[in-house]
């Protein structure tokens, strides 16, 4: 139920289970990490994104009675994501909730459609986010916004979330020409140049 599509050094995985709200169980979320983890020599640009109308409602119901809600899996996976020596980006087709926010996070950029969401309901739900989530939010948006989404459970829209930081450009058209757009200079550049850069900017 991910689908990876490889275009040159352009990787792109997409969440395709659009009937669960591309919920994730544990395996998906394994074929993710392993996605993460290749991509980090494999390709030079890697584009996460979803089926249907919603990128990710974060874990499966079931999976998360299962224990899946506090994986390790999910900081392995934004880990990965975050170590990318090229560009990364999410582009969310629709509403980001809970662990999958981990993703979009560790991305460097985040593009979306309009109309999408994007919440975190850990204070409701009774879980700690994954320990690097918090970092990475407050690095984009500041401490007070980090809490009225932590902690106060606002469903903030990508209209505002833009405004904040969070969300870098909003797409009208198709969202994924935009990402293969953003990512072209990396793609066609030496992956020293870009590791380089990255390197500068971090």
């Amino acid at each position: 139920m991910i689908r990876l599509d490889r275009d040159g050094g352009l990787w792109v995985a997409t969440i395709d289970r659009p009937e669960k709200a591309n919920s994730l169980t544990a395996r998906m979320l394994e074929e993710l990490c392993d996605i993460a983890e290749d991509a980090q020599t494999g390709a030079r640009a890697l584009v996460l994104t979803g089926a249907g109308k919603v990128f990710s409602a974060g874990a499966d119901l079931e999976a998360a009675k299962a224990g899946l809600a506090v994986s390790p899996l999910w900081e392995r996976l934004s880990g990965a994501i975050a170590r990318h020596p090229g560009l990364t980006i999410c582009a969310l087709n629709g509403t980001v909730a809970g662990g999958a926010m981990g993703m979009a996070l560790a991305c460097d950029l985040r593009i979306s459609v309009p109309g999408a969401k994007v919440f975190y309901p850990v204070m409701k739900l009774g879980f700690l986010p994954q320990p690097s989530d918090p970092r990475r939010l407050v690095a984009l948006v500041g401490p007070s916004r980090a809490k009225m989404i932590l902690m106060a459970g606002q469903k903030i829209p990508v209209e505002e979330a833009q405004t904040w930081g969070l969300v870098d450009r909003l797409v009208e058209g198709d969202l994924l020409e935009e990402a293969r757009a953003l990512t072209a200079d990396t793609v066609g550049a030496e992956a020293s140049h870009a590791r380089a850069i990255k390197g500068l900017i971090l």
